[in-house]
């Protein structure tokens, strides 16, 4: 905005939209205020296009853990599924989905993009949406045979600027926001894929939508019990997937009256009083599971959580439970 000559502080302040969120990555903003903000800003500007403009500027990455599920999913079919199941953590008013071809052409599919009930769709964030979708399809697997955009409004900008952005065909004033490509695109295979940090992804955002508002280290607790013994415990990779910035999680658990180190130890310590009480697996094996170097580690967090060594606790239980 500011590149076109706009104040986006005061289009925010027009628009209720948290100035403070300008300038932060942690900050939860409204769909409404997001969408007025939009609209004030293209009115003021005169750029009609606006939302494809910002829609070139976005990537994957702006969906935290979400992208990372997306980016590691084994076909696009994948990446769709928890896009369908997960996208209203990152923005609650929007849905997308796969629906029948409305022209009802063999072999084809449409991606529909919808808003929550009694939510009318406006017309930028429609365009930012649909052209975020299209660029996002773009970077996961090229081309992928886009056979026509289906508006739901009118034209912003000239029919050629649309065409121009999306490489297709673009129809307006249609009943719904759409974009219709090939079935055969959910097969399509993703390549480099990490399927375990897919896993983490996806039980993180599963443990976000468990039907009840979930603080900060509830999440950190999350990705740290799904990490334990098959990834580096790192506040940088837990924030990455937790898409806050390390500072910030740093100081979330400090308001919390806790840590990162703090939070991996008790589940450290939790992990191995089950390993230890329920298995028979050798203590090498129990150390490898809860990320530690060697058996010697094991020992001495044993030693410092019940004073006694891991095969006493074996042995007798853990002392004072």
């Amino acid at each position: 905005m500011a590149e076109l000559g706009g104040d986006a502080e005061e289009y925010a302040r027009r628009a209720d939209f948290p100035v403070a969120a300008l300038d932060a990555d942690d900050l939860l903003v409204s769909d409404e205020a997001l969408a007025l903000l939009l609209e004030i800003a293209a009115d003021d500007l005169d750029c009609p296009d606006l939302g494809l403009r910002i829609a070139t500027r976005q990537d994957l990455g702006m969906l935290g853990p979400l992208a990372l599920a997306i980016q590691n999913s084994e076909t696009l079919g994948d990446a769709l599924d928890c896009t369908t199941r997960y996208l209203f953590v990152h923005a609650p008013s929007m849905r997308i989905a796969l629906a029948p071809d409305p022209y009802r052409t063999p072999g084809v599919a449409a991606l529909r993009f919808d808003v929550r009930e009694g939510m009318e769709a406006p017309p930028q964030a429609t365009d930012l949406t649909l052209g975020f979708v299209h660029r996002a399809a773009l970077f996961l697997s090229g081309p992928y045979g886009l056979r026509s955009v289906e508006l739901p409004h009118p034209p912003l900008a000239p029919l050629a600027t649309y065409e121009e952005f999306f490489g297709a065909p673009v129809r307006t004033d249609r009943p719904k926001a759409l974009l219709r490509a090939p079935l055969s695109l959910t097969e399509r295979p993703l390549t480099s894929g990490d399927a375990q940090l897919r896993r983490f992804a996806l039980a993180f955002l599963a443990e976000q939508t468990a039907g009840e508002e979930r603080d900060v280290a509830t999440g950190v607790r999350a990705v740290v019990r799904q990490s334990l013994g098959t990834a580096p415990l790192e506040i940088g990779a837990t924030a990455r997937l937790l898409a806050l910035h390390p500072r910030t999680l740093q100081r979330r658990l400090r308001e919390q009256d806790t840590t990162f180190a703090r939070i991996v130890d008790d589940e450290r310590r939790r992990a191995a009083r089950r390993y230890l009480l329920t298995t028979d697996l050798p203590l090498g094996r129990v150390a490898a599971l809860l990320g530690l170097s060697e058996q010697s580690a094991l020992t001495r967090c044993c030693r410092r959580w019940w004073g006694v060594p891991p095969l006493a606790v074996r042995r007798g239980g853990v002392p004072g439970e």
